[in-house]
């Protein structure tokens, strides 16, 4: 608790969050959860908004690269949000990501940006060499092009396609096995192993159900709880 009244300080009426959820399912319940007991141990009472978003309708997006017509989608679950009183928002997913420029020309909101928050702690760690985990098409991105002073080390081909199917089945069921999580700790291990990378980036916010501070026992930037750190501040603000 006094790490968090530290780092967020103690504002009197924390600003009313909007979150887009359904990205997915999973995801959305773990940022609720945290951002729940994050405003808890502050002493305050969490001010949230949700929204759920259709995946197979942004999924299909994205796969057909209508950037438009996604950020047109997104723009109208912000404008929800607004309607409902949010001052600011997120969206705890990745493949948005195809549409950030035309959806900040258009959001109602300030949005709270995931590659942002990875990024800055990418480069307050001083790392030079990563790896992703996560979706298939967010791996072969390389984080969209966001980590400019950093080399980011693609897995194998048939490491993404094994990766990138297990997290979708993460995704998918809003959970991981344990025969997931220890397939993905072996895949790090061997990463870091043979390509010399100084950590993998748990670039999939659904990755926060398999791994946390406890079990993780690999160099990584943690996306997800990342996310959830920079919204803190800036509803502390």
């Amino acid at each position: 608790m006094g790490l968090l009244m530290t780092e967020f300080g103690m504002s009197a009426k924390p600003r009313t969050f909007g979150l887009v959820a359904g990205l997915g399912v999973g995801a959305g319940i773990f940022y609720y959860k945290a951002l729940v007991e994050a405003h808890l141990a502050l002493g305050h009472s969490a001010r949230l908004v949700m929204v759920h978003a259709d995946v197979r309708r942004v999924l299909a997006l994205v796969a057909a690269k209508e950037a438009d017509e996604l950020a047109e989608y997104l723009g109208g679950l912000l404008h929800q949000l607004a309607a409902a009183g949010a001052e600011i928002a997120a969206i705890p997913a990745f493949s948005p990501q195809v549409c950030a420029s035309q959806l900040a020309a258009i959001t109602p909101l300030p949005l709270v940006n995931l590659i942002d928050a990875i990024s800055a702690d990418v480069e307050r760690q001083g790392l030079r060499r990563v790896s992703l985990f996560g979706a298939s098409a967010t791996m072969q991105t390389k984080l969209f092009g966001a980590l400019q002073n950093t080399e980011v080390i693609t897995p194998t081909p048939h490491e993404v396609d094994i990766i990138g199917r297990i997290y979708t089945r993460i995704v998918e069921e809003a959970g991981a096995s344990e025969e997931a999580y220890s397939q993905l700790r072996s895949f790090a291990h061997t990463i870091i192993d043979r390509d010399g990378v100084e950590a993998i980036i748990l670039a999939g916010t659904d990755l926060a159900l398999v791994f946390n501070p406890a079990n993780t026992d690999f160099p990584h930037v943690d996306g997800a709880r990342l996310h959830v750190k920079a919204i803190m501040r800036e509803i502390t603000s």
